[in-house]
């Protein structure tokens, strides 16, 4: 059964409960994510075959974050450990009117210390037919960005499918590189574009505004830049508030534009990873459905991710088609 990549940082997320402020608490909670790891851990939940590569601590927590990951039968056979620590951070879950705070600790984090040569791609994408990035990994360390340089050359040399997260993080890139550049660079390796104008701006140095005429220009330059792209996918979120958002998605294959309705969510439980639940239902979604049906599974799945605290969607195949069959009410299956 081939395999789906992902390639990215394991962190540790603490948290007070419910919707307290640091201040307020003397307990916390913790999970696992990553925004490639969500990625890779909502697909197996679907029943992907899925491979995560990483480097995480050599000690009791780096072993509590590899059992994590079997717990989802993740492959971690490609995973390097180090004697440096997992990174972690910090959030506040915002209410209302007022949102969530996000502090990292990851600068000297057992994945900032990954280099090249720590990675055997060979081995690493023997079975792989797609390999999913993001603008977090090359935005954090010189060594990140050329370990994931390495892998993605070496998945286009083989053919696979490879998707796009290209997510900028003004926070991110403070190592002496160009951010516009550096994902210049990866996105000639990438088959399927994930992102909205914003990231096709920052990579195109164009100031396109949102309306869909423009996404769709926006789509056709970007294609016309990186000849490798074949599809665009953009998921849109309204905000209310803290508490209450509204998800659709559309996309731009090179032949058609076409767009979702919009999922409303009026009680968020949890925001973090909702857009890699959205990644995560469309890479398994363009490997089963059309185009739309994909862009349709990602919305749902974005939307569910929403209901489930900590930064993976637990959402399973059943449920996100229940949505789709327009099964909202949230009444008690018997």
């Amino acid at each position: 059964m081939s395999q789906i990549i992902t390639f990215g940082e394991v962190l540790m997320r603490l948290s007070p409960f419910g919707n307290k402020k640091f201040i307020q608490a003397n307990t916390l909670e913790f999970y696992f994510g990553g925004t490639e790891l969500n990625v890779g851990l909502s697909i197996a939940n679907f029943g992907g075959n899925v491979k995560h590569i990483t480097c995480i601590s050599d000690d009791f927590i780096g072993d509590t974050a590899i059992s994590y990951l079997n717990k989802f039968d993740l492959d971690t056979t490609a995973i390097v450990r180090s004697g440096r620590p997992l990174g972690v951070y910090f959030l506040e879950v915002g209410a209302v009117m007022r949102p969530s705070s996000i502090s990292y600790n990851r600068s000297h984090s057992a994945f900032s210390s990954i280099q090249p040569e720590m990675v055997d791609w060979e081995s690493a994408l023997a079975d792989g037919s797609w390999f999913h990035w993001t603008g977090i990994t090359p935005g954090l360390t010189q060594g990140s960005f050329d370990t994931l340089k390495e892998g993605l050359k070496l998945a286009k040399k083989k053919g696979m499918q490879v998707s796009a997260d290209p997510t900028y993080r003004s926070g991110l890139w403070k190592y002496g590189v160009n951010a516009k550049d550096a994902l210049v660079e990866l996105l000639h390796c990438s088959t399927i574009f994930i992102g909205g104008i914003n990231e096709m701006n920052e990579v195109l140095g164009t100031e396109y505004g949102y309306t869909n005429e423009e996404f769709i220009e926006a789509s056709k330059l970007l294609m016309e830049t990186f000849p490798s792209i074949e599809k665009v996918f953009d998921k849109i979120r309204t905000s209310i508030n803290a508490s209450w958002h509204k998800i659709r998605a559309r996309m731009w294959n090179g032949e058609e534009f076409r767009e979702t309705q919009d999922f409303d969510i009026t009680h968020i439980v949890d925001r973090i990873g909702t857009g890699d639940a959205f990644a995560a239902g469309l890479i398994y979604g363009l490997q089963h459905f059309d185009d739309y049906k994909s862009m349709d599974y990602a919305s749902a799945a974005c939307a569910l991710k929403h209901t489930y605290e900590g930064d993976v969607n637990y959402a399973t195949i059943d449920e996100v088609t229940r949505i789709l069959d327009g099964n909202v009410s949230g009444r008690f299956n018997r």
